[in-house]
């Protein structure tokens, strides 16, 4: 059935109650394929990074990369997970032409961790805690590159190109539980879970986690069902959802279209759907196979891991401290606020205003940086924040120019402008432009002297009485010094010369 119109959001919550299910693949960091020996790096030619193994060629058998194995633990474990004491892994069979085994090495009904949880904060500070199925270790496809088409899909387009360098990169697969009781808050949820696990592969350096490089993908299941207490409904599954943003629209979009079906007699077809950034949008894909289609069983090829509790131990004992706990402690040291905190969170500054605190920058200055001229010009760019061409110690060093008197605010903004345009670090820029603040009592005077005597009318006003038209004279200054002036400096002289307090 085909929905012209959905539902609005408030009245699909106000009959429906939605349920979720988060499946997020994780592209781990390894330096080598999980079952072969070719390189992970990005960028080479199409099927230069390829092997018998990964290639799936008859005669060649796969070894498990140890790295994998220990990245599913440290994730396992600071997902709050059971680390199996056993485990094997399994094929998935399906034909799909980026998968040249046709099948896939994954791992079903024997998980390397299960049963956990991941608590995330909301935007009001409420917690959530969304209980986590299990983590599995798995290997990625190769890509497929269809060309002729309109919109870049199979349908429409003269040919394909296959690239297998992808194929066999480590994968964990991490599925939670369904996600009930999160009512109106279910896209909110989605998204804040996201993050938070982002958060934590980050910390735990397994992975770069960067959704907008496909390092990390979210599966977005949902369905609705008419009270908290009835059965669940039949789920859709939105594939491959890469950044925050989209995993919110795409679980409000699927509410409004599920509300929307079912409330005109229509029946919601379990299948898997395309996710459009233009509008926000899903589009149906194919028919969701059951489990039993895939047709799973144990991989004859690989030996069953059973990872050492003593080794398991000692992956809990190194891991780091997590990040909501991370937050915490950093909201109290800064001494911010939580909603103060959650916009450094969104804007991605976290890490690098740590950074240039520990370059020599005080909280302050670092958050003002970051969160100010930076996060603009990241905005407008549409660069992710720690992408900027500058460096948390070159932040660092405009700051401690502008505590030491040689630059202000202004012209600290145009020193950041020169580094991000590559003109060298901050000191380099300060010469070639010529901007520091003029600090020569004398020079200063005489810019003094010449904006009072060409702005008589405002001198007498001050020494009138009214102080605050002083603003028009230090303007004045500033603009025959191009900026380079110290406000606060410029108005006590002219204060001082016109004979008149500030109190």
């Amino acid at each position: 059935m085909t929905v012209t119109e959905l539902m609005p959001y408030d009245a699909a919550l106000a009959t429906y109650d939605p349920v979720m299910g988060l499946e997020v693949h994780v592209e781990l960091g390894t330096k080598t394929k999980m079952f072969c020996g070719c390189s992970t790096e990005l960028g080479a030619e199409p099927n230069s990074q390829t092997c018998p193994t990964c290639l799936g060629l008859p005669g060649s058998l796969p070894v498990v990369n140890a790295i994998g194995v220990e990245s599913a633990i440290k994730i396992g474990l600071a997902l709050n997970c059971e680390i199996a004491d056993w485990c094997r892994f399994a094929r998935k069979n399906y034909f799909y032409p980026d998968m040249p085994k046709n099948f896939q090495t994954s791992q079903y009904d024997e998980p390397i961790a299960f049963d956990g949880y991941l608590d995330v904060q909301l935007e009001d500070g409420e917690i959530f805690r969304v209980e986590i199925e299990r983590a599995h270790m798995e290997e990625d496809t190769g890509k497929s590159l269809h060309v002729g088409g309109a919109t870049g899909r199979i349908h429409g387009a003269s040919h394909s190109l296959l690239d297998y360098n992808r194929a066999g990169i480590p994968l964990i697969e991490i599925v939670t539980k369904p996600i009930e009781g999160a009512g109106e808050r279910a896209p909110e949820v989605a998204k804040a879970y996201v993050a938070e696990l982002r958060e934590v592969i980050k910390a735990l350096g397994v992975s770069e986690a960067r959704m907008d490089k496909g390092q990390m993908r979210c599966d977005v299941n949902l369905s609705l069902r008419t009270s908290p207490d009835a059965p669940f409904g039949t789920r859709s599954e939105t594939k491959n959802v890469n950044s925050l943003r989209s995993v919110e629209r795409a679980a409000r979009y699927e509410v409004r279209r599920h509300a929307a079906v079912l409330s005109s007699g229509g029946t919601i077809v379990q299948e898997t759907r395309h996710f459009h950034e233009e509008d926000g949008s899903t589009t149906s894909g194919r028919i969701k196979d059951n489990a039993e289609d895939y047709r799973y069983f144990p991989e004859p090829d690989l030996v069953p891991v059973a990872p050492a509790r003593a080794w398991v131990e000692e992956l809990r004992a190194e891991l780091p401290e997590m990040p909501r706990v991370r937050r915490n402690r950093l909201r109290e040291e800064w001494g911010v606020s939580e909603h103060d905190m959650q916009s450094i969170l969104n804007a991605g500054a976290v890490d690098p205003i740590v950074a240039t605190i520990e370059a020599g920058a005080d909280s302050v200055s670092a958050r003002k940086w970051w969160m100010g001229e930076l996060a603009r010009n990241a905005n407008e760019s549409g660069t992710a924040l720690d992408e900027l061409p500058i460096t948390p110690a070159q932040v660092a060093r405009v700051a401690a120019l502008v505590s030491a008197g040689d630059l202000n605010d202004k012209l600290a903004r145009q020193v950041i402008e020169g580094v991000l345009a590559g003109e060298g670090d901050p000191d380099t820029v300060v010469e070639k432009r010529g901007l520091k603040v003029v600090s020569d009592e004398g020079a200063l005077s005489t810019a003094v002297d010449d904006a009072i005597a060409g702005n008589a009318g405002i001198a007498d006003k001050i020494r009138g009485g009214k102080v605050q038209a002083v603003g028009a004279l230090v303007g004045a200054v500033m603009k025959a010094t191009r900026g380079q002036a110290d406000a606060a400096r410029v108005k006590e002289l002219i204060l001082e010369k016109l004979g008149v307090s500030d109190g």
